[in-house]
């Protein structure tokens, strides 16, 4: 079995489709609704070359972390900015993951779920992108992930102009002060919308773009992957871009401090 085809049966099962391989632990993978306990450290004696990504302290004055704790309390937990604090939102979702992620992903906004919860992607398109993460060695805790807009829009319908306008600063400057190595674009909102672009996303994903001092990638969004699922072959040569753009970053030289 090639390494190529061997990559896209684990990743296919990751993500809950049947496959098949010849390793016996890939037989006793959890079923598709079973999740990992992302809080869990990964097993001793395994280690992965994003190992080299984790972060230090975040303790220390005038940190990442520090920074986002800040922005998240200048926009408040009842944010008047735009029309959506009067259309049903429940409160604000700004943001989850690592203050010093080397991978970022961007949504389009919160939805039901997330409204409850106060976090972005912990529905089902949200159990689909922790598999999308896991499939590539890394965990929700290492990443960052963010909407462009933190309110709920009723009905999920897309966001207007003016609550981007309002919003999108708060996701410019956490992109700023993260800092990340690279931007996943998830769907044709958040993908027009950080490239300024009228592109629809069959055209973007699959290409690359400088952004910001990153690499930032389109792909499809995982709630569409969920009403198509072929298209998580595609999402799989994005991911596996990815992947390769953070292992070479890792392997790379570092300025001395």
């Amino acid at each position: 079995m090639s390494s190529d085809l061997h990559e896209h049966l684990k990743f296919f099962g990751a993500l809950g489709i049947t496959g098949v391989s010849r390793d016996p632990a890939w037989r006793r993978r959890a079923e598709p609704d079973t999740l990992p306990d992302a809080s869990v450290p990964p097993a001793a004696g395994a280690p992965s070359p994003f190992e080299t990504l984790a972060a230090p302290s975040l303790s220390s004055p005038g940190t990442p972390a520090e920074r986002l704790a800040a922005l998240k309390v200048e926009i408040g937990p009842d944010c008047q900015r735009c029309k959506l604090c009067d259309l049903g939102r429940r409160q604000v979702v700004f943001g989850v993951g690592h203050p010093r992620a080397r991978l970022m992903f961007v949504g389009e906004a919160p939805g039901e779920e997330e409204d409850r919860q106060g976090e972005p992607f912990v529905g089902r398109a949200g159990q689909l992108l922790t598999k999308i993460v896991e499939a590539i060695n890394l965990t929700r805790e290492q990443i960052y992930i963010a909407n462009v807009i933190k309110c709920r829009p009723p009905g999920n319908r897309n966001p207007e102009p003016d609550e981007v306008a309002a919003c999108e600063p708060f996701l410019l400057n956490q992109i700023e002060t993260i800092s990340p190595r690279v931007i996943v674009a998830l769907g044709k909102f958040a993908a027009q919308c950080l490239l300024r672009s009228t592109e629809p996303i069959t055209r973007l994903r699959g290409r690359e773009f400088d952004y910001r001092g990153a690499t930032l990638i389109p792909t499809f969004h995982p709630a569409y992957l969920l009403r198509n699922p072929p298209a998580k072959r595609d999402v799989w040569e994005d991911m596996k871009k990815v992947r390769a753009i953070l292992v070479a970053d890792s392997r790379a030289p570092q300025p001395p401090a």
